[in-house]
């Protein structure tokens, strides 16, 4: 997943003749940050910890400099505005992800849910809803859950 994220950011914005194959993985780059930001505006607010949290992750998980975690954060959150649901960028990860990549996004949404240290009805709603639209059962999600809860906790 993270060389994906590389070759996105490593292609130029001038040319826009990209084949097939960079456009897919620009379009799973996306997919999967538009998911990120709808996880930290679903409660009606972007917090600049869950916006420091996003662009950690970018960072450190991903190997994204702060220039190009940025802009695909800017990039995510227009399309996501644009969406009508979040089922375009559930099918993105689908037809992309493995079972295994597809628990580690779910992962990172739990980090951005616990930023502030609990997690609210919207935050629970939407997690539910991904778990469904990204083909996880309900022990992969919970297991997910545990796993970055007890990492926090340590």
């Amino acid at each position: 997943m993270i060389e994906k994220l590389k070759r996105f950011f490593n292609k130029t914005k001038v040319n826009n003749s990209g084949t097939g194959k960079q456009d897919r993985e620009r379009d799973l780059c996306v997919a999967t940050c538009a998911l990120f930001v709808e996880m930290a505006r679903i409660d009606g607010t972007f917090t600049q910890a869950e916006l420091e949290t996003i662009l950690s992750i970018l960072k450190e998980k991903y190997g994204l400099s702060g220039e190009h975690a940025d802009a695909l954060i800017e990039e995510a959150d227009k399309e996501r505005d644009q969406s009508v649901d979040l089922w375009q960028f559930a099918r993105v990860i689908n037809e992309n992800y493995s079972t295994d990549e597809k628990i580690e996004v779910v992962e990172t949404l739990w980090n951005i849910v616990y930023v502030d240290g609990k997690m609210d009805q919207y935050e629970h709603y939407l997690m539910n809803k991904l778990k469904n639209l990204l083909r996880l059962s309900h022990d992969q999600l919970i297991d997910a859950k545990l796993k970055v809860k007890y990492s926090r906790d340590s």
